[in-house]
């Protein structure tokens, strides 16, 4: 069994930046390129608002993975729909390139709720998409493999704290 714990890094809050993005605008083109022409590398997003469309993904049993699971491909749902609760977090690859990752709670227009892991490129905004972006000040995120679940996944750098199974 592999080692339980958390792995985890100290930091404080930096600036705290909100942003609307205009409709057609697809929601994590819009955020990186705000963290990227500020200089943002890691953080949080919070944000609601509407889109055009919804192109997501979900987790599904595979039992060809290391870990069982996997994202399906990627759906799309024609809008309009209520985006209830936004959120990401943004990091680096190992090649110091920007990534956010987002996952969305959305409303259709019968009030049906449903969520999961947003695709890129496939969610143009309706009216707005009113945002938070929290930058993580003296810690770092970075996309690293983990050997146990065999994906590259979002990675405090600092320390590890061990639990007891």
């Amino acid at each position: 069994m592999a080692e339980l714990g958390a792995y985890y890094a100290l930091g404080k809050c930096g600036r705290f930046v909100p942003v609307r993005l205009k409709t057609h605008t697809d929601i994590a083109t819009g955020l990186k390129a705000v963290c990227e022409q500020n200089g943002i590398k890691y953080g949080a997003i919070d944000g609601i608002g509407n889109v055009r469309q919804l192109t997501y993904q979900l987790l599904v049993p595979d039992s060809r993975a290391k870990h069982g699971v996997r994202l399906d491909e990627p759906q799309v749902l024609p809008g309009p729909l209520e985006l209830l609760n936004l959120k990401g977090v943004i990091f680096q690859s190992e090649k110091d390139e920007t990534l956010i990752h987002l996952h969305g709670i959305f409303s259709d227009r019968e009030g049906k709720i449903l969520g999961g892991h947003l695709a890129e490129n496939g969610n143009p905004v309706l009216g707005t998409l009113d945002a938070f972006i929290t930058e993580l000040a003296d810690a770092e995120i970075v996309r690293q493999m983990d050997e146990d679940v065999g994906l590259g996944l979002c990675t405090p750098i600092g320390a590890f704290a061990h639990v007891k199974g």
